[in-house]
């Protein structure tokens, strides 16, 4: 099996801390999708032109999410509940819209102008975020490692990017700082 992703990418490296703490056996591939032969990679393997994607042999699986539930069922691997979904349903869309927010920007547009568009990320993202804050210290969120590790991964890029201060949510920066120690979250930090 082989993960083909960006060292940047928050959903591929939420994979690749589930994947090592699991000891699933998987290599990891860096694509850079701005370049030409990345570009040219990506559109070979994924129509959607997303990172990251799954081969397992004959087997190709676009979507952060499905390469998960692939992982789940080819290893036995135990789902997640229904709130845990949902949390994770919740990060996605924080982490979708803090994305957009960041090729926005790198497409010369001023993010913070009064526009439908913006609003609503901003809108999400805070929304989204506040409620996460709150949920990040229940014991069903806890008691999951894949919901964990995207939340923290959220969180880190988030960092990483700047884009959002993250200051008054107090439980999400502990959050992040006890995970921030961990050996793998060093080991995929984007910002090496």
């Amino acid at each position: 099996m082989k993960l083909i992703g960006s060292n940047t990418s928050p959903y591929a490296r939420r994979i690749r801390m589930w994947a090592a703490a699991k000891q699933l056996p998987m290599s990891y591939q860096h694509i850079d999708i701005f370049s030409e032969a990345g570009h040219d990679e990506l559109i070979r393997h994924n129509p959607a032109r997303k990172i990251p994607f799954l081969i397992d042999d004959a087997q190709l699986i676009c979507d952060s999410n499905l390469i998960v539930r692939y992982l789940r069922e080819k290893h036995q691997l135990p789902f997640p509940s229904w709130d845990q979904e949902n949390w994770l349903i919740l990060i996605n869309a924080c982490n979708d819209s803090v994305v957009e927010l960041l090729l926005s920007k790198r497409s010369g547009f001023d993010i913070e102008q009064d526009k439908l568009f913006f609003n609503l990320q901003r809108e999400r993202i805070g929304h989204t975020l506040h409620y996460l804050n709150e949920e990040c210290v229940t014991e069903e969120f806890l008691h999951c490692d894949y919901l964990q590790i995207s939340l923290y991964c959220l969180i880190d890029w988030v960092l990483f990017r700047e884009l959002v201060d993250l200051s008054d949510y107090t439980n999400l920066m502990a959050f992040h700082g006890r995970w921030q120690s961990q050996a793998i979250a060093q080991q995929t930090d984007p910002r090496n």
